[in-house]
């Protein structure tokens, strides 16, 4: 199986919503620190080649998952396969953050079809 991971180790960006940074990446898989601010959120997501395993670190994080909402606290695991829509809110007054484990054939940043985004990105 050939694999297509445009993540490298150190990488990090800034966004609206607060910043992310690669841990680790290898094939078929990638491991990101992801801090979202206070009353930040994520966009209504869904990828078409890769799941994903959080494990919130510190605060708490509001998770929407196929339509189903639910809170998660420090030390807890959720996961979301190929295809699910998704995305995590910190509605707490302290940085949220969570490890992100990517797993597929392609890993790469344009890999996101968003429904909804509060920063008006498409």
């Amino acid at each position: 199986m050939r694999f297509r991971n445009d993540y490298a180790r150190g990488q990090r960006d800034s966004r609206p919503w607060g910043t992310w940074e690669v841990l680790d990446a290898g094939p078929g898989w990638c491991v990101k620190r992801i801090t979202v601010n206070p009353g930040g959120i994520l966009s209504l997501q869904k990828h078409q080649h890769r799941a994903e395993v959080w494990t919130i670190t510190a605060g708490i994080a509001r998770v929407t998952q196929d339509g189903r909402v639910f809170e998660l606290a420090a030390g807890h695991t959720t996961q979301h396969g190929v295809g699910v829509v998704h995305r995590v809110e910190n509605p707490g007054d302290e940085p949220m953050v969570f490890v992100e484990v990517q797993l597929g054939s392609e890993l790469r940043e344009d890999d996101i079809e968003r429904f909804e985004d509060r920063y008006g990105r498409g």
